[in-house]
């Protein structure tokens, strides 16, 4: 081969072996870019957002400043990025998605005329305004008594006893021979003097028609009612100023009924009244609270009422029972389902979207409950949306950021695989918690037909603090005997809806620890 025709054959070995090796890199190139994309853009990306904190979703509440291994389970740390929870307005932020797995649910704040009425049980008693005391005006004995005993019903002007007063006979006498010398102020004077003893005026008049000493006189009945006491018995000796008896009206009655404190706006004096009484079914008497008084009762927190209904048939008998609806009044106030409401240890609030995914917890100050609705008097505006269920999950930023991680919040199936993986080998599989009923205890906040909202006490084997929250009933009918108010115990089991409770049971004792 000459020199030249060598020349050339190594200048094209040459250009081939580059041209080899150059498509063998632009292959591992290529090889590389198609496994990589996906997690360089993440990377690239990651790089532009500002990071809060580094935490393990095992462990949320612990935060770190660096990333690096988490000292509690065989995994990285999670960043934390601040447009994530906390930036902006709202307080978390859910992806829509998540939110509706989790079942968050909203309803609005809305303006309403709201009725507002007192229901209470009640006890006829007598009315302690309407009472006679009967007593004796001289010194005298007892002549004649009539067959009377406490509690029997009298009327008015009826005979209690027949008294013979001996002094007041010899006043008589003085006084008819007075009269005899028709000297006006002679007979005025002696008239007096009757008035002053305690004899009654009709009595005088009557010995001044007659011209008869009266020394044996009857004593009637001031008012119709019931007889409270009758201290008198024939043959007896009674000193001036004895009680002979009592009388306790019936012609108006009073019924006595304790209204919750929390309902005490809803109480006035001159309010009108329905009673419904058990002896008359189907019956409603009309009355009107006469008085609200002074003192609470400290053991069952609540004020005592007082209502008079008139009694013109004597059918209203103390110590019968009675239902009491005070009149209702409307208003138009604000109100938000009562669900919405979390009770704090010194404070109430509720969580509000804001529509974009974000939940912002705001402080509410509140009003009276009627029904399922609760008013609110500030914190609040007509047309915000409430969360109504699910709350215990945006409760806490911190909770919630490790619960959207293990539910595969970044949309990479893989890394929630591999979460769901770390908690069942690592973390003892908070589902097989939850797959037997866990136990707990807390207070009816609401009943509906088939949810029952209840005011809790930490409950330690679902990492759960004192909160209030909505369930599902597992079986409806086991919620007919309770009421708002009520403490129970209950188990909880997680089913493929969400958080479900069974085996309620009404607690004797006073709910401790709670949320309130």
């Amino acid at each position: 081969m000459s020199q030249p025709a060598f020349r050339i054959a190594t200048v094209m070995a040459v250009i081939a072996a580059v041209a080899i090796a150059s498509s063998g890199v632009t292959y591992w190139l290529l090889r590389d870019n198609r496994t990589m994309p996906a997690s360089a853009q993440a990377a690239a990306d990651d790089k532009q957002r500002e990071v809060r904190y580094w935490y393990d979703p095992m462990v949320p509440d612990q935060h770190f400043d660096q990333p690096g291994k988490s000292p509690f389970m065989d995994m990285e740390l999670v960043p934390k990025y601040a447009d994530e929870a906390g930036g902006g307005d709202a307080a978390v932020k859910i992806n829509p998605g998540v939110a509706q797995n989790l079942g968050v649910r909203t309803a609005q704040v809305m303006r309403n005329d709201l009725a507002s009425s007192v229901d209470a049980a009640a006890n006829v008693q007598f009315n302690d305004r309407d009472v006679a005391i009967v007593q004796v005006r001289s010194a005298g004995f007892v002549e004649r008594s009539y067959d009377l005993a406490p509690g029997d019903v009298v009327k008015q002007g009826a005979p209690l006893v027949d008294l013979l007063i001996p002094a007041w006979g010899g006043a008589q006498e003085e006084f008819l021979a007075v009269l005899s010398t028709r000297d006006r102020a002679l007979i005025d004077a002696a008239r007096t003097r009757l008035t002053l003893m305690g004899m009654p005026t009709a009595l005088i008049e009557r010995v001044e028609k007659t011209r008869r000493p009266q020394s044996v006189i009857t004593i009637h009945a001031p008012i119709g009612g019931a007889i409270q006491r009758l201290d008198v018995r024939e043959g007896m000796a009674l000193k001036t100023g004895a009680t002979l008896a009592a009388l306790n009206g019936l012609d108006t009655v009073w019924l006595e009924t304790a209204v919750p404190e929390d309902q005490a706006e809803q109480v006035r004096v001159g309010q009108r009244v329905t009673a419904r009484l058990t002896a008359y079914p189907g019956e409603t008497f009309e009355g009107q609270v006469i008085a609200i008084l002074p003192q609470n009762d400290p053991t069952s927190r609540t004020l005592q009422v007082r209502i008079a209904l008139a009694n013109p048939e004597l059918r209203l008998r103390p110590g019968m029972f009675a239902r009491v609806q005070l009149e209702s009044t409307k208003e138009n106030v604000l109100t938000v389902p009562s669900a919405a409401v979390l009770h704090g240890d010194q404070q109430d609030y509720a969580l509000v979207a804001n529509g974009d995914g974000g939940f912002t917890p705001t402080v509410v100050t509140l009003g009276a409950q009627s029904g399922q609705q609760t008013v609110v008097h500030d914190g609040l505006q007509a047309g915000q949306s409430v969360v109504v269920s699910g709350q215990f999950l945006i409760d806490s930023e911190a909770s919630l950021a490790g619960a959207l991680d293990r539910l595969g919040n970044t949309g990479n199936k893989d890394r929630m695989d591999m979460n769901a993986m770390d908690m069942d080998t690592k973390a003892g599989t908070k589902a097989d918690d939850t797959a037997t009923p866990i136990e707990g205890r807390g207070r009816v906040e609401a009943i509906s037909t088939d949810e029952i909202t209840l005011s809790h006490e930490p409950i330690p084997a679902l990492d759960w603090p004192a909160m209030t929250m909505a369930f599902d009933l597992a079986d409806p009918a086991s919620a007919d005997d309770l009421k708002v108010g009520d403490t129970v115990t209950f188990t909880v089991r997680e089913s493929d809806s969400g958080y479900a409770v069974e085996n309620l049971r009404k607690s004797t004792t006073q709910q401790s620890g709670g949320a309130q």
